[in-house]
């Protein structure tokens, strides 16, 4: 048969101008996803529902959780003692300091207002602001020299979730997700709890996927009532006719859809219908707390004024892991001043109140995890944007300026060695001295132990291979591995 002309051009040439290039893009990713060039990554633009992905190497990791201290810890009330201040409570000392009123090179001393107990075979020392969370010190390691590049609110804890001080980067949540995939095809492989006083104030930035596909992005879960806000279907519309719908959609689009990476804009929107669509049955079983047996409430803290929200929040993580989420980020202290740890007036009242809130859960999680067998695979982080200053930053007070020359952060679980320390400040907590470590290296060794090699995932992005640690070669935290 011969071919036809259509003015100058073969049937072929004229169906390929026609089709705009549909045909090669999804062709291209076909020959992508099996490997044909050889990426340097394993992930691509548009993960299915259910991870077919491969780690770098071999993970010791499956999933997250972060446990975000927002405001900023004081160390030195916390994990790093130093007991050589005791005693000089209200002395001027010469000690350079930067925060939020800015750079000073002396101040007024607050000796810590908590005192310290050993704890476990390791002998940690930790305040009485976590007598539970000590009881688990043989797991945990602390890290005591971290340093961040802002002490701002808002810029420190872009930095903490998206490696960089400026909006507008994918958070680590998404990064972990846009590497690996999902486990779970009815859950968000990205999920966020707030604290009930508000989101932090950098707000959404924080679990946001910058440059990436809006799938990547963190999804807010509530502990209580409707755990996912617009979940369920307008009056009218029932699950068969939304079933319906997606189908509709995904039908119309197939001639311009011949892989999702043809049109990634177009397959999240879709994806975006199914989670959806499969979360009105999941996520309400998720948060169905009458699974439970009432040790295990008690052991949360679930019941009692002080510690109910947090404990639900992180029985919740527990039970997210268990069905496969990958990063889950949990807040303590939202809004501004006294509704975090932001101890800038009263330190003892403001660290009684939210310490007292988070003890117990965080202890029950790590107990739950680890009698579950879920600790080996589970990495748990913990820590705030920053640490505080050892100084005053009032003349009649006790409170404290922000500090990111110094602070304590610590993990547990996924591969990581408990029971030691690593890193110190100076004498008197307000920098960093031996071993200091930037939270690029924290980024790195929770990219490590999830499998992924953190100098080689990468998302091109305006002309760059954009990656969570940044342009230079940033190592994991080898000693705690």
């Amino acid at each position: 048969m011969a071919k036809q002309n259509f003015c100058g051009r073969t049937r072929r040439e004229f169906m390929w101008e026609a089709g705009c290039g549909f045909g090669g893009v999804a062709l291209t990713s076909f020959l992508s996803a099996d490997g044909f060039f050889n990426n340097k990554v394993s992930a691509h633009e548009d993960s299915p529902k259910v991870s077919s992905h491969k780690p770098h190497h071999e993970a010791k990791a499956k999933s997250v959780i972060f446990l975000f201290m927002y405001g900023g810890p004081s160390q030195i009330d916390t994990f790093d003692y130093k007991p050589n201040m005791i005693g000089m409570d209200n002395k001027t000392i010469a000690v350079k300091t930067f925060g939020r009123g800015g750079h000073r090179n002396e101040g007024r001393i607050v000796e810590p207002r908590w005192k310290f107990k050993q704890y476990g075979q390791a002998g940690k020392w930790v305040s009485d602001l976590f007598p539970n969370l000590g009881e688990c010190v043989d797991d945990i390691a602390f890290l005591h020299s971290m340093t961040a590049d802002s002490p701002i609110h808002g810029s420190a804890m872009l930095m903490m979730n998206s490696g960089k001080i400026l909006s507008g980067s994918p958070s680590m949540g998404s990064w972990v997700n846009y590497g690996l995939g999902s486990l779970n095809e009815n859950l968000p492989g990205y999920v966020v709890m707030l604290d009930p006083a508000g989101g932090p104030i950098s707000g959404a930035k924080n679990w946001s996927s910058g440059f990436m596909p809006a799938n990547y992005q963190g999804t807010i879960l509530r502990a209580k009532g409707a755990p996912l806000l617009d979940l369920q279907p307008p009056p009218g519309v029932s699950r068969e006719l939304q079933r319906d719908l997606i189908d509709a959609i995904e039908e119309n689009n197939k001639a311009h859809l011949a892989s999702r990476a043809a049109n990634s804009e177009l397959g999240a929107r879709i994806a975006s219908y199914e989670l959806a669509y499969q979360m009105q049955q999941s996520a309400p079983e998720v948060v169905d707390m009458t699974q439970e047996d009432q040790a295990t409430l008690d052991m949360y803290g679930i019941g009692q004024p002080r510690t109910d929200d947090f404990g639900r929040r992180c029985l919740l993580a527990r039970r997210m892991v268990e069905r496969g989420v990958r990063f889950i980020q949990l807040y303590s202290g939202g809004a501004h001043n006294d509704d975090n740890w932001d101890a800038h007036g009263d330190l003892e009242k403001n660290h009684n109140k939210h310490a007292g809130n988070t003890d117990k859960p965080i202890a029950a999680l790590l107990k739950d995890l680890k009698q579950r067998g879920l600790l080996e695979s589970t990495l748990v982080v913990w820590g705030g944007e920053f640490g505080r200053q050892p100084v005053a930053e009032y003349q009649a007070s006790t409170g404290r300026d922000h500090n990111s020359y110094g602070f304590t952060m610590w993990m547990a679980g996924g591969g990581i060695k408990g029971g030691m320390s690593v890193g110190t400040t100076d004498e008197l907590g307000a920098a960093a001295v031996e071993r200091p470590l930037h939270v690029k290296n924290l980024h790195s060794t929770v990219l490590t132990q999830m499998g992924l090699d953190p100098n080689r995932l990468s998302y091109f992005y305006s002309g760059l291979d954009q990656k969570l640690v940044g342009v230079e070669h940033v190592e994991p935290i080898h000693e705690i591995i």
